[in-house]
């Protein structure tokens, strides 16, 4: 068959037509434009949500699934160190991390988008017939590195703020050559980034499970249509 020179937008619906036209089952009474509309409707609500309810002041803090507690080393410490009187700063350090979460997490949303639009023949087909957290597996597959790159630096302008956070970068950078903590400990900042990632993709799984549990609450109809199907 020969090649059409088709715009790039269109070549990616026609990509995803193809991914949904050769799945079997239930699928097969859906047109090719529903999947792909539906499929990413689904993505789009799902992200959308997720980042609407972290990015906001106490959406992390006050949410005990995704809360940011004191890294392992310091949680652990933390009697003593509240015994020496620095408990306040504990408490202003964990507070210091779930704002910069908080801060973060908006920055996704543009990441989370390119994501849906820049979809394989293979992600859309892996998507409609994986299990319950296929959408969240796209998501951390195409989306975990550039947004750690992202998130850093706005995580470190807020922890830097914590007097505490600097003391522990002084002192973890070492103990982290040597092997003690995970790298991923070894600064305020890199902890944190890691958490807030942690706990996008945790809400993320939440709502794909919500969506595909009761899909005609998100208020779309082609997305009732295409993941009620699929019950």
């Amino acid at each position: 068959m020969p090649r059409l020179n088709l715009p790039r937008a269109a070549a990616l619906t026609c990509a995803l037509a193809f991914a949904a036209a050769a799945i079997a089952g239930p699928l097969d009474s859906i047109s090719k434009q529903d999947a792909n509309s539906g499929l990413k409707a689904a993505l789009e609500a799902g992200s959308a949500a997720a980042v609407a309810k972290l990015g906001v002041e106490n959406g992390f803090l006050n949410n005990d699934k995704v809360k940011i507690q004191l890294p392992g080393i310091l949680e652990q410490a933390r009697p003593l160190l509240k015994m020496t009187g620095r408990g306040q700063q504990l408490d202003e350090l964990v507070l210091s991390m779930n704002r910069a979460a908080e801060s973060a997490i908006p920055l996704a949303k543009p990441l989370l988008v390119n994501a849906v639009k820049s979809m394989s023949v293979t992600d859309a087909k892996n998507i409609l017939t994986g299990g319950d957290t296929s959408v969240t597996d796209f998501f951390k597959e195409k989306t975990s590195a550039p947004l750690a790159v992202k998130f850093l630096p706005m995580v470190k302008s807020v922890t830097d703020r914590s007097g505490l956070a600097g003391k522990y970068n002084a002192t973890m950078g070492q103990v982290a050559k040597a092997g003690l903590v995970p790298q991923q400990q070894a600064t305020v900042e890199s902890y944190v980034t890691q958490r807030a990632l942690d706990g996008l993709y945790l809400m993320i799984g939440e709502e794909e499970k919500a969506i595909r549990r009761d899909p005609i609450s998100y208020g779309s109809a082609i997305i009732s249509k295409v993941f009620g199907s699929l019950k």
